[in-house]
């Protein structure tokens, strides 16, 4: 059976942690755990002409990961991670190579065969890679699954981007706190409940995933709604945990499986995520499908 092809676009970089360099960026982790779970990964993505950029490329093809990354003149990414209780707080270096993302012919032509394309907020804070992003967007396939993973970072969001990727959305990934964010910028009032309903129903959207930390995650479509407790773990650091969620939901949604089980597995994976160093774990064969 041919794999789905699962697409992150949108930043790599290198995270700079305490204890040392790691690959990064929620496209990369995303791509890093759908791969695992089945599918045909393909990072979309810039690095620069530089070791770190040639590092990156390097570490992609080991991990297996496709590689549609254009190669340009700016700086690659890189990323101040500190850690306080195991949550992590980002200084993030801007005018680097993911804000200048190019599309090729041969990403066009991987486009035109997804079954899933991840995306967020953060790669879209240059034009270059917004009207780059809009585009590779533009070209997906009908059917085609869009994960609007919005994953706001600093200040490098505005309400015209969100409202512009809601609106090519299907399945929107958003924490507690960035939807209270979400809730002022676009005049939402509510509980979180109320709030998930109506971003779904005001932007004809599939599926809204909801993570509140310890206070559980909700998934909510048309005809559905399914709320997870958090497993009490002991938590090495929360980093690519919520990537490991998205891609867990967004592998349950091509498999076909129930909104319940596809809820139960992500809760699983994105637990033994936080109990790992860094975003990108093996997961054990328990938590395959």
């Amino acid at each position: 059976m041919k794999k789905p092809i699962v697409i992150g676009l949108g930043e790599i970089l290198w995270d700079l942690l305490p204890e040392g360099k790691m690959l990064g960026g929620a496209p990369a982790n995303f791509v890093w755990h759908a791969r695992q779970l089945g599918a045909a990964g393909v990072v979309v993505s810039a690095v620069g002409k530089d070791d770190a950029g040639r590092e990156i490329l390097d570490l992609v093809d080991k991990k297996g990961l496709g590689n549609a990354i254009s190669v340009n003149g700016y700086p690659t990414g890189t990323v101040k991670v500190e850690l306080i209780d195991g949550i992590p707080s980002y200084q993030i270096v801007e005018n680097v190579a993911w804000d200048f993302i190019q599309v090729s012919s041969e990403t066009k032509q991987i486009i035109s065969q997804a079954s899933a394309i991840c995306f967020g907020s953060l790669a879209q804070r240059s034009k270059v890679s917004a009207d780059s992003i809009s585009d590779i967007l533009s070209l997906a396939p009908q059917s085609c699954l869009k994960i609007f993973d919005i994953n706001l970072r600093q200040d490098f969001y505005s309400q015209a981007i969100i409202d512009r990727s809601l609106n090519i959305a299907n399945v929107l990934k958003i924490n507690d706190e960035e939807l209270t964010v979400l809730q002022d910028l676009l005049g939402i009032a509510g509980n979180d409940e109320t709030a998930c309903r109506t971003l779904l129903n005001d932007y004809n959207l599939q599926l809204v995933t909801l993570t509140k930390g310890e206070g559980g995650s909700m998934l909510l479509s048309r005809k559905e709604q399914s709320f997870q407790p958090t497993p009490n773990v002991r938590v090495k650091d929360t980093i690519g945990a919520g990537d490991s969620f998205t891609a867990a939901i967004v592998m349950g949604l091509l498999n076909g499986d129930s909104l319940k089980a596809t809820h139960q597995k992500a809760v699983g994976i994105s637990a033994f995520v936080c109990t790992q160093a860094g975003a990108m774990p093996v997961l054990p064969e328990d938590l395959l499908y």
